[in-house]
């Protein structure tokens, strides 16, 4: 019932107000099973999309989202689960794996699903590297992954803004990815890192954005840490590799541009560092050893 008010009603009205500019829609099957790979820039990424593409779509979506207490989550999971959106708990394998077997259900009867491989939303705009997750949909699903490219949805609701503005929307849909090729190998790492990093690629083509080859989390975790013990980083200059190539080899040599170190003074003995500050010792009057100071008088 939702679902029908949202297609029927709300995404109109929304068409009318952003006028998104649609892109290569044609891509998208008109019926059968289909995986749509978006980037993930804004929240509102998984209400343009079912706003543009015909058919139903279905998301993975935050398990907070489902997990409210009182009347505002009661009436977030009725919301979401109106949308088909199915709930998952980033960071722990089984239900990860329960919630990539409840898409898995949905494209084996026929449904369109979409999975953004970044795994969350970025926060500085920029393309990060794409968690396994969706190369292992697409190869024990056999279903085909369409890229998307979205556009300008950060400027429409950023991540320190409630509500949304109007600002220009851009989506991009690109040629499906077919990987029949790796049939049969989504147990094998390098094979889903390969599907994954070619289905990131084409996203990248179509959104235009830079590319960072490290997972969001890990890069906002890095980044909190190096804040809370240094402040906010700052830029240094690169290093430069050939001088630290050539600066020293096992024969000792060293840079032109760099001064030789000075020699090192010998180590004397305790014995000459003495003699060195007090001067020379005055004989011993003590007698040899074995003879009596009365033998000597004779």
């Amino acid at each position: 019932m939702l679902y029908t008010v949202m297609k029927r009603v709300v995404a109109p009205a929304a068409r009318l107000v952003y006028r998104p500019t649609v892109e290569g829609l044609e891509n998208v099957p008109a019926d059968g099973p289909v995986i749509l790979a978006p980037n993930h820039l804004s929240f509102i990424d998984s209400i343009v999309i079912p706003m543009v593409v015909p058919r139903r779509v279905s998301f993975l979506a935050k398990a907070e989202y489902f997990e409210g207490k009182g009347a505002k989550g009661a009436l977030s999971r009725y919301f979401f689960g109106s949308l088909g959106h199915v709930p998952v708990r980033r960071g722990l394998g089984r239900a990860a794996r329960a919630s990539l077997d409840t898409a898995k259900d949905i494209l084996e009867h026929g449904g369109a699903f979409a999975i953004y491989p970044e795994g969350t939303r970025s926060l500085d705009g920029r393309l990060h590297r794409g968690r396994t997750g969706v190369a292992r949909m697409a190869l024990e699903s056999g279903a085909p992954v369409v890229p998307v490219g979205l556009i300008g949805t950060d400027e429409v609701q950023p991540v320190d803004r409630r509500l949304p503005r109007v600002r220009p929307i851009t989506v991009r849909f690109g040629e499906p990815l077919r990987f029949d090729r790796y049939a049969g190998m989504q147990e094998s790492l390098p094979v889903l890192r390969s599907v994954t990093d070619e289905i990131v690629y084409r996203i990248l083509e179509l959104s235009g954005q830079e590319y960072v080859g490290q997972l969001p989390e890990l890069e906002r975790r890095r980044l909190t840490a190096w804040e809370r013990r240094r402040g906010p980083p700052r830029e240094v200059a690169p290093f430069d590799v050939v001088g630290l190539s050539r600066g020293s080899d096992r024969c000792g040599t060293r840079t032109p541009d760099r001064p030789p170190r000075p020699a090192a003074a010998p180590r004397r003995s305790p014995a000459a560092r003495r003699a060195r500050t007090r001067g020379p010792r005055p004989p011993s009057r003590r007698p040899p050893r074995g003879r009596s100071a009365s033998s000597c008088r004779g």
